[in-house]
């Protein structure tokens, strides 16, 4: 069925399909990936890295503590993140079938929701606990590594965004 003064589809109820479908992108767009406390760290095992090392002065035992608390969150993560995954894959084969189920939707979406906000508290968890094994001055130091680096990514994704 259709509205006929519009010619917007509409579901059995009479309800614009076009609303849903909206309301279904705002679900994506709110529940897409935000890991703030992964994207804030480098990737990889950055107090290994030579320059961080060099730039953070950092101590052996810094760096032994730092892979202690890596370690501790490793597994976990690892975890949390297989489950955003098949979180979403869930929510993409109900936004797939033929026949829409709201009320699928918005429990897949839920579940993709409270899958990634679990995720993200473990994130933040891991950055916490790697904060309190630097220095006040270290953690300046290396938020300003930090904040530099963003700002080299964001002018490389505007640049794409140019082309």
């Amino acid at each position: 069925m259709g509205d006929l003064d519009s010619g917007v589809p509409c579901n059995s109820k009479g309800r614009s399909v076009k609303t849903f479908g909206g309301s279904v992108v705002l679900a994506l767009l709110l529940t897409a990936p935000l890991a703030v406390a992964q994207e804030s760290l480098p990737s990889g095992k950055w107090w290994n890295r030579p320059e961080v090392v060099r730039q953070l002065n950092l101590t052996p035992q810094q760096q032994s503590s730092l892979e202690g608390v890596f370690r501790q969150h490793a597994n976990g993560l690892i975890d949390l993140r297989a489950e955003v995954q098949k979180r979403s894959i869930d929510l993409r084969s109900e936004l797939d079938r033929q026949q829409l189920n709201r009320d699928a939707i918005q429990e897949a979406a839920r579940k993709v929701g409270d899958a990634r906000s679990k995720l993200f508290e473990r994130e933040l968890r891991l950055l916490v606990d790697m904060r309190a094994e630097l220095t006040a001055e270290q953690w300046n130091r290396f938020r300003r590594v930090l904040n530099a680096r963003e700002g080299v990514q964001r002018r490389q994704e505007q640049r794409r965004n140019q082309r």
